[in-house]
């Protein structure tokens, strides 16, 4: 079992994407855990990575490429592996393909998890957190039992620098430039599958369940 799960940030993605690999049982990889870890067991495209990385410089598409075939070859991919942030730009969907092709090695389906620009704002612009103890609050979904004031320790919520409007409208408009034309890419390819990420999330997550499991 191999997927791609992609899904603008907020979508729910990555939450979706831990769970529906701890179900089937294979690795989740992220383009920063994998980065990190490359980086971390010097790797050669690790190694050349973090020069990159060094000098707050984005890492090129091919290295990045080459990192993600050091990982799905190692021995716990096997079974197959979901990936989660990777490709993000359609050059990076055409370098992994020819790259997968070469390693004999077919995607089992893409995942796409819809969500809607006001959707995303509503639940990132309502969270909070404890900068004390860390617990984790949403004005709305889970508020405090007092408004600002975390139900552990008293201290009061913050809400964190980038959880605004202006740059939740940023990243959504990224995404629909660089991210959402993979959508046609892999629809192209017979292997798109949408879900509605708008949903509840125990809700989202039997959705894809019952759909990967049909493949």
């Amino acid at each position: 079992m191999k997927l791609i799960f992609l899904g603008p940030p907020g979508s729910g993605k990555g939450t979706q994407a831990k769970t529906v690999a701890e179900h089937f049982g294979v690795p989740h990889i992220s383009t920063g855990d994998m980065l990190r870890e490359a980086v971390a067991r010097e790797t050669p495209a690790g190694i050349k990575a973090k020069g990159y990385m060094g000098k707050g410089s984005l890492v090129p598409d091919e290295i990045i490429n080459a990192i993600l075939l050091e990982r799905i070859e190692r021995q716990d991919c096997l079974g197959g592996f979901l990936l989660d942030g990777f490709p993000r730009t359609l050059s990076q969907a055409e370098l992994l393909s020819a790259k997968l092709e070469e390693l004999n090695i077919s995607l089992s389906a893409v995942i796409e998890i819809e969500a809607t620009f006001d959707s995303i704002a509503k639940r990132i612009c309502g969270r909070r957190s404890c900068p004390n103890c860390g617990a984790s609050y949403h004005i709305e979904y889970s508020p405090p039992d007092k408004e600002d004031i975390c139900n552990q320790c008293g201290k009061s919520l913050v809400r964190r620098a980038d959880d605004t409007q202006e740059v939740v409208r940023l990243r959504y408009s990224e995404y629909l430039e660089k991210t959402r034309p993979l959508t046609d890419y892999y629809r192209n390819k017979g292997i798109l599958h949408s879900v509605n990420g708008e949903l509840p999330i125990d809700e989202v997550y039997r959705t894809i369940i019952a759909l990967v499991e049909t493949l």
